[in-house]
């Protein structure tokens, strides 16, 4: 019990004042922009609050992060399965979901220092023509089956599953750009779900919830550019030699 404590009160010391507040103002709003739907869907609420709580512990290089992406794709997946956005919902539980489970293992393998920080990975040629490759072969797969579907905005579906397959990879590989491929997912998704509140107030909250993510997607890149050039100064690694 007293280990699992100091275990966690270590953990929350990755935050500071600014990540904080970010997290909090975050919550407020999607709980205000909830209150303002006359009907109450609580799956939306739950996803976008888990949702920002992820992003926040993934921009520190925290692998809790990964747990909560698991989390948050069984919550959006029946989100978007109510709305007939059956690319989301395929994504996220199909793919999402799955590559977050990759990536608690990857981070869990290369852990940096105290394990609160998974070590910054680095692309080579191979591997980015690998995650091209997958990308353009998933997108041209899903275009057909979300058509045979039925879905919703079927073109902006066909561009998240996209960005969304290039930014898993990029989380697994853990590279900075995990940020600059999720930030170009959320834009799409910030798209689809105003589309999909102007038809019913009560997704407002997705829509607020991905304004966030983009948010929290640059900072995250930036913030993880950072934890590269710390961790591969002479300095940081000779002390971790020295452990």
């Amino acid at each position: 019990m007293i280990y699992c404590y100091e275990r966690m009160k270590k953990v929350f010391k990755i935050f500071n004042t600014f990540d904080i507040c970010l997290w909090v103002v975050s919550v407020v709003s999607i709980i205000l922009a909830f209150s303002l739907s006359s009907r109450r869907d609580y799956f939306t609420l739950a996803s976008s609050i888990t949702g920002v709580s992820a992003l926040m512990f993934i921009v520190k290089g925290n692998v809790i992060g990964q747990f909560l992406v698991v989390i948050f794709a069984v919550f959006y997946g029946i989100v978007s399965y109510f709305f007939k956005y059956y690319g989301e919902m395929i994504t996220y539980l199909g793919m999402s979901a799955p590559a977050a489970i990759c990536a608690i293992v990857s981070w869990m393998r290369h852990p940096y220092k105290d394990r609160s920080q998974v070590a910054v990975g680095t692309l080579n040629a191979k591997k980015i023509a690998i995650v091209c490759i997958l990308s353009a072969a998933i997108t041209v797969a899903f275009y057909f089956i979300l058509r045979a579907l039925g879905t919703a905005n079927l073109v902006i579906s066909t561009a998240s599953v996209t960005t969304s397959m290039l930014a898993a990879c990029l989380t697994f590989l853990r590279s900075p750009l995990y940020g600059v491929a999720y930030a170009c997912n959320d834009i799409v998704l910030i798209v689809m779900w105003i589309l999909a509140t102007v038809k019913d107030i009560s997704y407002l909250p997705m829509v607020i919830c991905f304004v966030l993510f983009l948010i929290y997607d640059v900072y995250g890149f930036f913030s993880w550019s950072l934890m590269r050039k710390r961790q591969n100064t002479p300095a940081e690694q000779t002390d971790e030699k020295a452990e």
